[in-house]
């Protein structure tokens, strides 16, 4: 068996996936949760500045979707077919593109200008973004991609209490009940149900 780590902050954020996607192959893997002051020392070994990082027998890897998405085929979670690859990939860049909008306004730093960014997008951005994957989840029966459990739903469950607070929107999945099933269709396998029975993540 490899000697597998896995770095990020000790939150879920767009570190859950792997998390996630590693419980659910079972792969045994060292769970580095790295404290908010030790981050900048840590920064310098890391592949592209930032986190997270998978570590495999000493090599590093970043990016979390490229991270995801090799666990995916690892775990037979991808798709039957290029086309169905394609449409995991599109559909993940699409909660990622709801992701990095609302991160623009979580991230404001000045309070006023914040304040305004969100009125202005929960008023012209968020809806119409929020709406489409809703549609697309119902397309694909309670899933992100191609009809059945895949990758994308580990990031997408992985990263919802996240988005939910990026979005200022703490009861999106009864807006979008639709939402709800993609977690649960994730947090229901029996391999993930023992992960969180174990783990001491935190929502941020």
């Amino acid at each position: 068996m490899p000697n597998v780590r896995f770095y990020y902050f000790p939150v879920k954020g767009l570190g859950e996936s792997v998390r996630l996607l590693f419980s659910y192959g079972g792969q045994d893997f060292e769970d580095k949760r790295i404290a908010v002051e030790d981050w900048p020392a840590f920064k310098l070994s890391t592949p592209f500045g930032q986190m997270p990082v998978l570590e495999i027998d000493g090599k590093a890897y970043a990016q979390s979707f490229a991270i995801s998405r090799y666990l995916g085929r690892k775990y037979g979670l991808s798709g039957a077919d290029a086309e169905e690859d394609l449409e995991i990939d599109q559909n993940v860049d699409f909660v990622n593109d709801i992701r990095a909008k609302a991160a623009t306004v979580q991230y404001e730093a000045d309070a006023e200008l914040k304040a305004k960014k969100h009125a202005e997008f929960s008023k012209d951005v968020y809806p119409a973004l929020l709406e489409k994957l809703d549609e697309i989840i119902k397309e694909n029966n309670g899933h992100i991609a191609a009809g059945k459990l895949t990758w994308a739903d580990f990031v997408f469950a992985g990263m919802f209490d996240y988005l939910k607070v990026m979005l200022q929107v703490p009861d999106l999945e009864k807006k979008y009940p639709s939402y709800q099933q993609v977690v649960d269709a994730v947090y229901s396998q029996p391999k993930i149900q023992a992960y969180i029975k174990k783990s001491t993540s935190i929502i941020k």
